[in-house]
């Protein structure tokens, strides 16, 4: 994906096109990664770690792909509230036994159905607020038009959280990233990222 989205026509075209730019940024992000370096945290006070964002971002993604495709009315989560935090926070974790592949393919597939929600979906369909302490309460709807522009800001946000983790683990940055995954010709100022010999 080239660093910039492409020229956009309509409303749908413009969510389709940023999705799909704040998307490839975790894959730019986890590019030549091992495993172990996807567990890496930065050298912050944050736990954050390229592995747990991607999972995090795939969680959030298929949570308001969910309240997206059941809109009017709300899915159905029969899961304890014990449960929920449970996968919530298991959502933000890199364990041992996590590999960079399972959770890129995972993300891809939640990617590649919420690019057919936005192609299909009504943006005008009422979404339900979810009941939270951080959501208003002198609304009781927002639309699917809000559930994707909402998920462009949660990834970007997320997406400049795994700009600098990447850089701490390996001191590779954004545009040599893209342009090392891209296959772009090496220039007097962009080295595109290649893996240490």
């Amino acid at each position: 994906m080239p660093a910039q989205a492409p020229p956009v026509t309509d409303e749908r075209s413009a969510l389709t096109a940023y999705l799909v730019q704040q998307q490839d940024a975790f894959r730019c992000a986890a590019f030549g990664l091992t495993d172990d370096q996807a567990g890496l945290a930065a050298s912050s006070p944050s736990t954050l770690t390229i592995g747990s964002l991607v999972k995090h971002v795939t969680q959030t993604q298929g949570h308001w792909l969910a309240v997206a495709l059941a809109a009017p009315d709300r899915p159905q989560d029969d899961r304890t509230m014990e449960q929920k935090y449970a996968a919530h926070q298991d959502g933000w974790t890199w364990h041992p036994h996590d590999t960079l592949a399972a959770a890129m393919a995972a993300y891809d597939d939640v990617c590649a159905q919420v690019l057919r929600a936005v192609a299909d979906l009504d943006l005008d369909t009422t979404v339900p607020v979810p009941p939270a302490p951080w959501n208003p309460t002198d609304i009781e709807g927002w639309s699917v038009r809000w559930v994707w522009f909402h998920l462009i800001e949660e990834l970007a946000r997320h997406a400049g959280h795994a700009d600098i983790v990447r850089e701490a683990v390996d001191g590779a940055t954004m545009y040599e990233l893209v342009a090392g995954r891209e296959g772009w010709p090496e220039t007097d100022w962009l080295k595109p990222w290649r893996p240490a010999p």
